[in-house]
């Protein structure tokens, strides 16, 4: 093999500046070359070449990203470098407010497992609406995992599974712990790249032990006191299922920061609502105190559950009152 002959692999784990790169069957490390570290701004001048003028760090705390589709080539017998990240189809990207900065978790992947626990810890409503609008804001298709399914479920809990039915999601009840249900889940990732994404403790390193034994990806318990989970996953990595199936497992998150959704977006977001948008009174009605708003009837009307259209209300106004509402390209 020539030392620089370019190869095209996907990104399967990625650590403090290194990458690991599947490409035909092996597994190689690679650093990164340094211009992709950098956001390059160019002259727009019709008279002369276009020339960088400035380089900047990127907004993107990774701008390579688990998933990502690279071209890379050897350095040595096993190792190589990074020198071309093609565009994302997809990404799963949140907001870190405490730096400011932007996180890609997970990239290129047609399905979103979203995984919340039935109990140990309880389901969190508002904070799965989160993670359905994150994944309707980048195109990705979701599916709702209940784990824990061998426990007690509470009625609350299951009026808020059927609720989500009810709207047109997609909601798998398993239990990693019994095997209920893996089967029929690792059947719905055949021929997909998909990840899980969800808070910590949920059971997420747990399920993908279950669809693919030998793994051996640590789990963790549930806080005795509090209830939450401790993060086990700190990376995201992706894993091979089968032939043509990936899924990516990513940290544990208690807390999902939006990033670049608006208003409209959210709102568009919850399938129970989408269909009275634009049927108000008023062209910019915030289905909020507004009169004649066709979202408020419907929610007394059609029986559109009062917490989901809560749940959008809260976040739409979250997006107009926040910085980072605003377009990420």
């Amino acid at each position: 093999m020539k030392a620089l002959e370019r190869l095209r692999g996907i990104v399967i784990r990625a650590s403090a500046g290194n990458y690991t790169v599947f490409h035909d069957g092996r597994e190689v490390l690679c650093s990164l070359r340094g211009n992709l570290k950098k956001e390059l701004v160019m002259t727009e001048s019709a008279s002369r070449a276009p020339r960088v003028v400035q380089a900047r760090r990127k907004r993107l705390t990774n701008p390579v990203a688990v998933g990502d589709t690279v071209w890379f080539h050897f350095t040595t017998a096993h190792q190589g470098v990074i020198t071309e990240v093609e565009p994302r189809r997809s990404a799963v990207v949140r907001f870190i407010p405490r730096t400011k900065e932007v996180q890609v978790i997970v990239a290129n992947i047609d399905l979103l497992l979203v995984v919340f626990a039935v109990l140990e810890p309880r389901l969190d409503p508002w904070q799965l609406d989160r993670f359905l609008v994150a994944a309707y804001a980048n195109g990705l298709t979701p599916v709702i995992i209940a784990n824990k399914y061998d426990l007690p479920i509470e009625p609350q809990t299951e009026h808020h599974l059927q609720v989500y039915a009810r709207c047109g999601y997609e909601v798998i009840r398993v239990s990693a712990e019994r095997g209920d249900n893996i089967d029929l889940l690792r059947e719905r990732l055949r021929s997909l790249i998909a990840a899980v994404c969800g808070p910590s403790g949920v059971g997420k390193s747990s399920i993908l032990n279950a669809l693919q034994p030998g793994l051996g990806l640590k789990v963790g318990q549930v806080g005795e006191v509090t209830h939450k989970g401790r993060h086990t996953t700190t990376l995201a990595q992706l894993f091979r299922l089968g032939e043509d199936s990936w899924i990516a497992d990513t940290p544990g998150m208690r807390y999902f920061e939006l990033w670049a959704v608006d208003a409209d977006t959210i709102w568009q977001a919850f399938p129970e609502i989408r269909p009275h948008l634009g049927q108000c009174r008023f062209p910019d009605c915030q289905h909020d105190t507004e009169p004649d708003c066709a979202v408020k009837e419907a929610v007394q009307a059609t029986g559109i559950d009062r917490r989901r259209y809560e749940s959008a209300l809260a976040l739409a106004r979250e997006a107009a009152e926040s910085p980072t509402a605003r377009t990420f390209a």
